[in-house]
C-alpha cells in the first residue's frame, strides 16, 4: 500500500516529470539527425508519399501543361508506437526514498531526445539493402530515370567496396535524404495512485513515456553511399556520382553534396581531408571546408 498523501504523490510524480525534462533538454544538444531529416507530421497510422516519384523541374510551355501528378502508389510509412517504463517501489516511497530514482528519470528524458538518432542513422546503414520509392535498394547502382530521348537509363548513387561506409548527402535543398515522420510526441505519462492495479497488487508505481513515429527515405539523388576506401579520390569520385545525376528527360538536377557522415573511426582521416588547411607536406588543400562532417557512434 501507498501510505503518503495523494498530494505529496502529485508533487514526487512532478518532479519525476522535471527530472525527466530535464534530462530531455540536455541531450538536444547533441541531436545531429535534423540535418539529415524532413520533418513530416503525420495525423493517421501511416504516410503516403507519392510526391516521391521524382524531383519536379521547370520546363518550357509548349502545347499543354505537363502535370507532375502523384504516384497512384505512392511510397509509404507506417508510424510505430515505442515505448520506455520505469518501476518505482512504494516502500521507497513510504520511507522517503524516491530521490535514489531522480538520475533514472534524467536518463529517461536523455533516452527520449536521442532516439530519433537511433531510427534515422539506422536507416540510413541500411541503405544498402533496403527498397526506397523507386523499388531500388536506396544506394544502388541502377536506380530508373527517363533519358532526354524518352527511353529508360539507369543512374548511381552506390560506391561499390569492403571498406566502412560513409556518405555524402545534399542537406540545403527543401526536402533532404530522409523522412522524419512523427504522429505523437513521448508523453510522459503514470499510474501512480493507490487504486491503479500495479499499486494494490505489486505495490510498484509505473511512469513510462509513449509516442509514435517512424523515419523513411527521401530521394536517393539527395545521398550517396560508398563502401569504397574512404580517402580524397574515392570521395572526389562519389561527389560527381551526385553532382552528375540528372533529373527526368535528362535535365541536370543541379545538387552538390554539402555533409559527409560516417562512423567516427573515420573522423581523423575526413579531418584531414576536410578540416586542415594545409597538407601535410605543405601547400594548400584543395578540399578544405569542401563539405561540413559529421561523425557518430549510430552507425557502428
Amino acid at each position: 500500500m501507498i501510505r503518503v498523501s495523494s498530494g505529496k504523490l502529485a508533487t514526487i510524480n512532478i518532479g519525476y516529470r522535471a527530472n525527466f525534462q530535464a534530462g530531455q533538454e540536455a541531450a538536444l544538444a547533441d541531436n545531429h539527425y535534423e540535418r539529415l531529416v524532413t520533418p513530416v507530421p503525420s495525423t493517421t497510422r501511416e504516410n503516403e508519399y507519392g510526391w516521391l516519384k521524382d524531383i519536379p523541374q521547370i520546363r518550357e510551355w509548349v502545347g499543354d501543361r505537363v502535370v507532375n501528378a502523384l504516384a497512384e502508389d505512392g511510397y509509404r510509412i507506417k508510424n510505430k508506437p515505442f515505448e520506455l517504463t520505469i518501476s518505482v517501489k512504494a516502500d521507497d516511497i513510504n520511507d522517503d526514498q524516491h530521490g535514489i530514482y531522480a538520475p533514472r528519470f534524467r536518463m529517461m528524458g536523455d533516452e527520449v531526445a536521442r532516439f530519433p538518432n537511433v531510427l534515422v542513422f539506422s536507416l540510413l546503414k541500411a541503405g544498402f539493402a533496403t527498397d526506397c520509392f523507386d523499388g531500388q535498394f536506396y544506394f544502388d547502382t541502377d536506380h530508373p530515370y527517363t533519358k532526354a530521348d524518352g527511353t529508360l537509363g539507369t543512374q548511381s548513387n552506390y560506391q561499390e567496396g569492403s571498406a566502412t561506409p560513409w556518405y555524402l548527402l545534399c542537406t540545403k535543398r527543401p526536402l533532404r535524404p530522409l523522412i522524419w515522420q512523427e504522429r505523437e510526441k513521448f508523453d510522459f505519462v503514470a499510474l501512480d495512485r493507490p487504486t491503479d492495479p500495479n499499486v494494490f497488487m505489486k505495490k510498484e508505481l509505473l511512469y513510462g513515456v509513449d509516442g509514435r513515429a517512424n523515419v523513411g527515405f527521401g530521394f536517393w539523388q539527395m545521398a550517396v553511399g560508398s563502401k569504397a576506401t574512404f580517402d580524397a579520390a574515392n570521395f572526389k569520385a562519389a561527389r560527381l556520382l551526385m553532382e552528375n545525376l540528372l533529373g527526368e528527360h535528362g535535365k541536370p538536377l543541379n545538387l552538390t553534396p554539402d555533409l559527409f557522415v560516417g562512423p567516427k573511426s573515420l573522423r581523423d582521416t575526413a579531418d584531414e581531408l576536410f578540416n586542415t588547411a594545409t597538407l601535410s607536406g605543405g601547400g594548400g588543400n584543395p578540399l578544405y571546408k569542401a563539405v561540413d562532417t559529421l561523425y557518430t557512434n549510430y552507425l557502428l
